[in-house]
């Protein structure tokens, strides 16, 4: 019997619904939550995810102070542009569009986000609030995926949660957040070094890929019945696609559901709820009470 297809879109959606709920509460009150998403230059892949957000600020009633960057935009700049969005009161989240280009640090530029005000949550602050597993805004990918676990009422304490990838976005938060007294799953981490990984991964009673390699989950590689949440968006070339490629994921999508008992699809599985869990994080942000700040 194959797997349960999770429905990443339509669960992202409800989140979306509740959050828009509350922002016109708010509006109510005087309060008109704003997120800045900045892009800098013309990738492709990063002009599309920046679109979809920006699509999904206006579904749910938020301002949208966004800012298009060219190419050449120094590093100086970009900072200074950070500053004066820290510094304004009506900008409640900021998020800088990675990669960067080369001449601009990464590390400096996501340091120099307000922690109050870094959605994202990869400020060194926010990652050690959730490491210590204090109040934090939650990274939106790993968030998502506790998410669709909780909405298919899929249970994590004491089950064998594997991770595959070791990230800072998404395999290193993922397995802090799933060893929290919240989620009580036990975790194994797993990487490009580790050795017998299909040996390991068959252990798992919950298989989260994020390797971002296509087809690095092959079905001798899940145990009967296992959860598979699969991250990964890769491009494979496609002659039959207009666009000469598909998006496909890490795990071997066709072959795996048949050993599964719940999978995600790419796309419409994680994607969905990374946007979604993104405008959760910024209704935090702007309430008057929020402990984030």
């Amino acid at each position: 019997m194959s797997a349960f297809v999770i429905d990443g879109k339509a669960v992202a959606e409800q989140v979306k619904k509740n959050v828009a709920a509350k922002v016109s509460d708010l509006q109510s009150h005087g309060i008109s939550p704003c997120l800045a998403v900045v892009l800098v230059g013309e990738n492709p892949a990063s002009v599309s995810y920046v679109a979809g957000k920006r699509k999904a600020l206006a579904a749910v009633g938020m301002r949208d102070r966004s800012e298009v960057l060219p190419e050449s935009t120094t590093q100086e700049q970009l900072l200074q542009l950070i500053d004066e969005l820290n510094r304004d009161p009506s900008v409640h989240g900021i998020l800088v569009q990675l990669p960067l280009p080369p001449h601009i640090s990464e590390d400096a530029v996501t340091e120099s986000i307000s922690p109050a005000k870094d959605v994202d949550g990869f400020h060194p602050v926010n990652m050690g609030k959730l490491l210590g597993g204090k109040k934090c805004f939650l990274p939106c990918t790993p968030h998502g995926i506790l998410k669709l676990l909780e909405h298919e009422r899929i249970e994590t304490a004491g089950k064998r949660a594997v991770v595959i990838g070791r990230s800072n976005i998404v395999g290193k938060p993922m397995a802090l957040l799933l060893s929290r007294r919240e989620w009580n799953a036990t975790v194994t981490l797993c990487h490009t070094r580790t050795r017998n990984l299909a040996e390991i991964s068959r252990q798992a009673d919950i298989l989260i890929v994020a390797s971002g390699h296509p087809c690095t989950v092959t079905a001798d590689m899940v145990k009967p019945g296992a959860v598979v949440i699969d991250v990964g968006v890769n491009r494979v070339p496609d002659a039959d696609k207009k666009s000469g490629f598909r998006l496909v994921g890490d795990v071997d999508f066709e072959a795996v559901k048949e050993v599964a008992s719940f999978i995600t699809p790419v796309p419409g599985g994680v994607g969905p709820m990374t946007i979604a869990m993104l405008m959760f994080n910024t209704l935090e942000a702007a309430l008057p009470d929020s402990a984030l700040r």
